[in-house]
């Protein structure tokens, strides 16, 4: 009762505005190229960045791709290309992360993501994009993107959570209804047709929108300093794992699974990563020889230029990737026939890559 007399303003706002923006008093672009928005209703932890990579490796090969994002928490300004030399304060660290994984895929920052793709849009022509995949666009109403695809996740049915501050939602539960596509992320490897069911009703979606469920693969471990990795430490019986992002449950688990010692350090999502914070690193390898440092690719992109992590720390620290993967073949590709829909017709001329 206390939660909702605070909340009220708060869903007020989001009312009005959403009713703005459906109404047509508040206009939002279209822009004259393809734009595939990815995002969510609740705070982090969704699955975003590896459905972006996901899209960027199936569409790359068929037409000119670009990749769109704010850049949370970076300390540039306005609109930059990401390049793979860049540091995770200028571009972001999931920016970067992408433009590591795919360098033929432009990848650029900006808050105002209208600006954004007209500055994408005024590049030479052969390296403009014929298709924008837009990173966390959901609440970015001000643009019309052809395709709304929202994540949702599977341990968090969107009508039994709360706004924040009490909750995980940014955002009304019923605004689900307006997205063009549903991926169920996190799921268990198995579920039954009554399961997804009874997935879609607490989720209170639409007869007519497609749903896809989806899980969590793991890659194996990958050195986060290359040269100076010890690949000898990935057989240890006992890691350390250290995450700053929203959910690294999942993460848990796998690592569980396959070590004998886990030892666990949460810290916030999109963590910098302090000098108390790397000296405990060093101290923590200093009293366990044999153990193996863990981390997230995300992390990894914040320590990738830091440059008093101490050599030991380098030697045996690792990221584990982590992909989208469907619940079936079947599903997988019914998903990239849809979304591939949003390839223009005759993209591809005079592709660089």
């Amino acid at each position: 009762m206390i939660s909702s007399v605070f909340l009220f303003p708060y869903w007020l706002a989001l009312r009005i505005r959403n009713a703005l923006y459906d109404s047509g008093r508040r206009k939002s672009v279209t822009h004259p190229v393809p734009v595939i928005s990815v995002g969510n209703l609740a705070v982090g932890g969704t699955g975003k960045t590896p459905m972006v990579e996901y899209l960027a490796n199936l569409l790359q090969g068929g037409c000119r791709v670009a990749v769109l994002s704010r850049g949370y928490k970076r300390k540039s300004k306005g609109f930059r290309l990401v390049e793979a030399e860049d540091t995770a304060d200028v571009a972001g660290d999931e920016p970067l992360q992408i433009k590591r994984k795919f360098p033929d895929v432009l990848v650029a920052v900006d808050k105002n993501r209208n600006r954004g793709i007209t500055q994408l849009l005024a590049l030479p022509e052969d390296r403009r994009p014929e298709l924008v995949i837009l990173d966390d666009g959901f609440q970015y109403r001000r643009l019309k993107p052809a395709t709304d695809l929202v994540l949702i996740d599977y341990n968090r049915p969107l009508f039994k959570d709360n706004l924040l501050p009490f909750g995980r939602l940014r955002d009304l539960p019923e605004q689900i209804r307006r997205a063009s596509v549903v991926v169920i992320t996190k799921c268990p490897r198995y579920l039954d047709e009554w399961e997804r069911g009874k997935i879609r009703q607490q989720n209170r979606l639409r007869n007519e929108q497609p749903v896809f469920f989806a899980t969590v693969k793991y890659g194996d471990p990958v050195p986060v300093f290359r040269w100076e990795a010890d690949k000898r430490y990935i057989y240890s019986k006992d890691v350390y794992l250290f995450s700053g992002v929203a959910d690294d449950r999942p993460l848990l688990v796998h690592l569980s699974d396959r070590y004998e010692h886990l030892a666990h350090k949460r810290y916030g999502d999109h963590h910098r990563f302090s000098r108390g914070d790397l000296r405990a690193l060093a101290h923590y390898v200093r009293r366990n020889p044999r153990a193996v440092l863990m981390t997230t690719e995300k992390d990894a992109m914040r320590l990738l230029h830091c440059d008093r992590l101490d050599p030991e720390v380098r030697r045996r620290l690792f990221y584990l990737p982590v992909e989208t993967e469907f619940l079936s073949w079947e599903e997988g590709e019914a998903f990239d026939a849809l979304l591939r829909r949003n390839v223009p017709e005759g993209a591809g001329n005079g592709l660089l890559f």
